[in-house]
Formats: structure tokens, C-alpha cells, sequence
């Protein structure tokens, strides 16, 4: 069919030329209406959002699935304690107010709003997931200014535990399932402002009805509104403000230091001569003292460290962190400050503090940090104040790997008095004849996920390893503490302290002597499958030795007599403890 009008004869051009402006402009009124459609499509799909008659059931049943799918993300607790019936079984504030802003907000704007109000809610989803697994093992909420760092060691602890393919299966996962839940958020809100749209008396007289009944029932005080999404909000935003100011505080805290002045000839001099060994045992914590095979561990070393000539006092101190991080608490006791957190740590190591090591060597210790959980470059070492780092691969271990542990307890020990103490030491470099050695030795065989563990051998018999070959080891998936049931998950957990602790008393029995001071705590608790919920941060702490006056120096603590800190110990934070040590000697 032609369209337009033919050009007459006679026409004057004048008359054509508006005739085609015309037609030009009624082309350009079609395709704007063709864009404004599309534009109404895309902001409001029919496709996937239609609500009218024709869908019947399943329309129905996906738009129950959308309203259930917002009402869970606004009314979930984000601690899986308070997981229960009574906690769903409310009417989320939130939500009435998103419908009544549905209403009152006009044309393709109110699109734009419920499609941003779902990206946030989907937001809210998965910061509460994050929330409850930050919860199970670190026993606090994830923080959205500092805890990004946190998730590069999660990788690598499956990557250890499980392979690299499963390390990256899972971050793809976690991404995907993130985007997922957003989508599906989006989605289901978009669903239900179009539903609200066309319902718009229904919608308006639910929310009336519900609204007096909330403040009816509310007068009783019967919990019946929930607005634990907003105050979720509230409170991580509260966080995030505290964590952008973090820098500041730490840097005013760091500022002060009693010892930073003081010369080397006047620091630790009570323990001129003595080999100073400083051993953080991996989940050491006050749940490991409550364990019955550890606490008979604990009491059995006692005694056979004092048939050995040897003196011990234990109390507790509180960790800066919890079910991980191990390095924050070695920051937190070696430094004096509070370290919590990724962004503390790296402005620590980055600054001039005096460390318990740095000041061994300010006084004239040769230190060495003894790291079989380090596997790559560690340019942290020189912060600590360490003359010489071994880390896994310059300990000469050729054995089979138990769970995360790189090496056993018994030949780190073992390696550290080879390369640094013992007669028949291999000299490391700078190592002087006479000068005394303090040691930072992080014990890892009692890491999560509780594994295979090694069995003692004769000290004679290490080697190179080779003997643990005929030991039954391999990896354990890192989600097996969660899988597994969580007694067997607290036996196994048990066994691997009590493992640690044996190999600690065995060494100082057979390695031990007058100048040998040895200092043992635990790093953090255990994740919660292991503490249950509401656990304190405490580990123990211990100090061994056979010279009389050094266990006199610490007599005055009012610690506990033996390896096992008794209930009436005293509770220092963890924080402390570098200045009280220095002080005391």
C-alpha cells in the first residue's frame, strides 16, 4: 500500500517541501512512542511480571514466591541463634512502607524505585549471610569497611585444604550466588509494586488494616512489626562510619609507647643469656582447657616438667580476634596494641613500632621468626625485628602434610633447634657464638579442619620427615567442621591440642635447660562449632622455666601454679601483655 500523497502537477516546491516535513514529523511521533514503550518494558517487564488472568495458577504461585522471597530477606535475623518460628511470624515495617511509597510515587519513577529498593534489599541478603558466617567462625558480624582483606586467607585455607579447582569453584560460586540473590530480589519486588499498582484499593485498604492492628497489638506490647532490616542498616552503617575513622584511632593509640626510648642496655636485663622461645599454639583457647584430654595433658606435663627441674605459671589472656586470623593476635601480643582487623595490621607493619622481638634485638638477642604456615614472600619479618625468617620450605621437612599443617609441631621444634639452639646446630646467617636466641615459632598442626594428626616419635628418629610417611595423613575438605557432626568435630579438636601440648612438654624435656625460657599461648578460640555460642576470646598462657628466678619474676602475676591456669586466674588482655613482660624483666 502507498503511503503520503504523490507530488501534483504544478506543485510549487515550497508546497512539497512542508508536505515532507510533515510526514517527517509523524515518523519521529512513532518512534517516540516506540521508545517510550520499551522504555515501560524494560522498567516494568510484562513478560516475567505480568499479573492478569490469563497466567491463573502459576502466575499466582510466583507471586506468593516473590512476596515470601521479600518478606524473608526483610525479616531474618542475621545470627542463626535467632533463627526461629517467632522470628518470621512478624510484619516487616520496611515492607509497608515500600508499597505506600509504590503508591504515592507517579509514572516510570516508581519503577526506577522499586528496582533500586530491590538491589538494596538483595544487598541486605547477602550482608546478613555474610553476617551469620563471619558470626560462626570469627564470633563477630562482617565489617563492610575492613573485612574485604579477610577473604584472600579464606581462599587460601581452601586452597590448602581442598585444591586450587575447589578454591575457584567456590569464589565463582559465591560470586554467582551473590548476583543471584540481588536478581532475584529485584525481580520479586519489580512483581509485586506492579500487583500493588493495579490493586491499588486492596493494596491501600491492607495496609490501613495492618497498620491498626500493629499499633492495636503493639499496646500490649505483643511483637507483632519488625523493622529488624532497617535496624540492621542502622547499625552497619554506624560500622562502616567507625570503620573509616579505624586509621585514626589505631594511629592515637600506636602514639603512645613507654618503652619506645628506652636503650638496649637497660631492656630485659633479668634475662641476659637465656633463649627466649615464644610458641603461639594454633586454636589454643580457653574451650581447650575445658576439654578433659587436654586439661589431663596439661596436668600430666606438669608434673613431668617439675620432676625436670622446671617451673611453670598459666593464666589467660584475651584475643584480639577469634576462630581466626592467627597473625592479628601475634600482631596484637608482639606489638602491645590491638590489632582486629586487616587495615590495623598493615598500618602496623608499616610503622616504627617496637615489637617483644624487636626489642630482644635491641638488647642484644639474635631473633629469628621460626613460620611453618609461611609459604610465600613475607616481607612483614623485618617489621617484627627478626634477624633471619625460616618459613615452611627452609625447615627441610620431606614428609607427608597433615590437614593444613605444613609440618608437625614435633619436627618444627625440632628444626628450629637444629638451625638455632641445639649442639649440633646449622649456624644461620649472622648466627654469633655465646649470643642468646629468641624465637617466634607458630605452631599449626591443631589448625582447622582437625585432621589426620601425627603420632610423637624419638627426637632422634625425625630426620628429615620421612618417618611421618608411614603415618595416615591427607587433606580434609574445609567445610568438614560444618558437615561433620560437631561432637566428633570438638573430639578431634581436643585430640589436635592435646597433641601440641604433648609435643611442647616433650621437647622441654628433652631440649630443656637452665637457659631455656619458654612462653606458650594459645592464638585464638576455636570456631563456634567447637566453643557454642557466646564463648569468651580467652586462650591460656604459660611460662616455662628451670631457673628459680625467672619464675620468680613472674610470681607476682598471681598466675596459676602449673600448665593449667585454674578458674580464679587473672584475665589480662592480650594487648598488655607486652608491656607487662618487659616490665617484669
Amino acid at each position: 500500500m502507498r503511503t503520503g500523497h504523490a507530488p501534483r502537477r504544478g506543485e510549487c516546491g515550497r508546497v512539497r517541501a512542508r508536505r515532507a516535513r510533515q510526514r517527517g514529523r509523524g515518523l519521529n511521533r512513532v518512534r517516540r512512542s516506540c521508545v517510550v514503550r520499551g522504555v515501560d518494558e524494560f522498567l516494568a517487564p510484562r513478560r516475567f511480571l505480568a499479573v492478569g488472568r490469563r497466567r491463573g495458577v502459576p502466575a499466582r504461585v510466583v507471586s506468593v514466591a516473590a512476596a515470601l522471597l521479600v518478606v524473608f530477606a526483610l525479616v531474618a535475623p542475621a545470627d542463626l541463634e535467632r533463627f526461629t518460628v517467632g522470628a518470621f511470624l512478624r510484619v516487616p515495617v520496611e515492607g509497608l512502607l515500600g508499597v505506600v511509597l509504590v503508591l504515592v510515587v507517579p509514572g516510570r519513577a516508581r519503577w526506577v524505585v522499586a528496582g533500586v529498593g530491590g538491589a538494596a534489599l538483595g544487598l541486605v541478603v547477602v550482608l546478613k549471610v555474610l553476617d551469620i558466617g563471619f558470626d560462626l567462625v570469627l564470633y563477630r558480624p562482617f565489617d563492610p569497611v575492613l573485612d574485604w582483606p579477610l577473604f584472600e586467607p579464606a581462599v587460601d585455607f581452601v586452597s590448602v585444604t581442598a585444591g586450587s579447582v575447589a578454591a575457584g569453584a567456590a569464589v565463582v560460586g559465591a560470586v554467582l550466588v551473590a548476583v543471584g540473590v540481588v536478581v532475584l530480589c529485584v525481580v520479586a519486588v519489580l512483581r509485586l509494586s506492579r500487583i500493588v499498582v493495579r490493586r491499588r484499593l486492596v493494596a491501600t485498604r491492607v495496609v490501613a488494616v495492618v497498620a491498626v492492628g500493629w499499633i492495636s497489638l503493639a499496646l500490649p506490647g505483643v511483637p507483632v512489626a519488625s523493622n529488624s532490616a532497617a535496624a540492621f542498616v542502622y547499625e552497619h552503617a554506624r560500622q562502616v562510619r567507625a570503620g573509616l575513622h579505624d586509621r585514626e584511632a589505631f594511629a592515637e593509640s600506636a602514639s603512645v609507647d613507654a618503652f619506645r626510648d628506652v636503650p638496649g642496655e637497660r631492656l630485659l636485663t633479668s634475662l641476659r643469656g637465656k633463649d627466649v622461645v615464644v610458641v603461639f599454639v594454633e586454636s589454643y583457647g580457653r574451650a581447650a582447657v575445658d576439654d578433659a584430654g587436654v586439661a589431663r595433658v596439661l596436668d600430666d606435663g606438669t608434673r613431668r616438667l617439675a620432676a625436670a627441674g622446671f617451673g611453670a605459671r598459666s593464666a589467660f589472656l584475651t584475643s584480639s580476634t577469634a576462630g581466626g586470623g592467627s597473625w592479628l593476635a601475634h600482631a596484637t601480643l608482639l606489638s602491645g596494641l590491638y590489632v582486629d582487623n586487616q587495615q590495623r595490621y598493615r598500618t602496623l607493619v608499616s610503622s616504627d613500632r617496637m615489637t617483644l622481638s624487636a626489642a630482644f634485638e635491641r638488647a642484644g638477642w639474635r631473633t629469628v621468626g621460626v613460620m611453618p604456615g609461611i609459604t610465600r614472600a613475607w616481607p612483614e619479618g623485618a617489621f617484627f625485628g627478626y634477624d633471619c625468617v625460616y618459613p615452611a620450605d627452609r625447615l627441610g621437612y620431606r614428609g607427608p602434610r597433615f590437614g593444613y599443617a605444613t609440618t608437625p609441631d614435633q619436627f618444627t621444634l625440632a628444626a628450629f633447634e637444629r638451625l638455632e639452639r641445639g649442639p649440633g646446630r646449622e649456624r644461620g646467617p649472622g648466627r654469633e657464638r655465646g649470643r642468646p636466641v629468641m624465637a617466634t615459632i607458630p605452631l599449626v598442626t591443631s589448625h582447622a579442619p582437625w585432621g589426620p594428626l601425627p603420632r610423637l616419635v624419638p627426637w632422634e628418629s625425625l630426620g628429615d620427615g620421612s618417618v611421618f610417611g608411614s603415618m595416615a595423613s591427607g587433606e580434609v575438605a574445609p567445610d568438614a567442621i560444618f558437615s561433620r557432626d560437631p561432637r566428633q568435630v570438638r573430639a578431634d579438636y581436643g585430640r589436635s591440642v592435646e597433641y601440641s601440648v604433648e609435643t611442647l612438654v616433650s621437647y622441654v624435656e628433652h631440649y630443656g635447660d637452665e637457659e631455656l625460657v619458654l612462653v606458650f599461648l594459645g592464638d585464638h578460640q576455636p570456631a563456634q562449632v567447637v566453643t557454642g555460642a557466646g564463648a569468651s576470646r580467652d586462650v591460656p598462657i604459660t611460662v616455662v622455666a628451670r631457673d628459680p628466678g625467672v619464675v620468680a619474676r613472674v610470681a607476682g602475676w598471681g598466675w596459676s601454679e602449673g600448665l593449667r591456669p585454674g578458674e580464679a586466674a587473672p584475665v589480662w588482655p592480650m594487648e598488655s601483655f607486652r608491656d607487662r613482660f618487659l616490665g617484669a624483666f
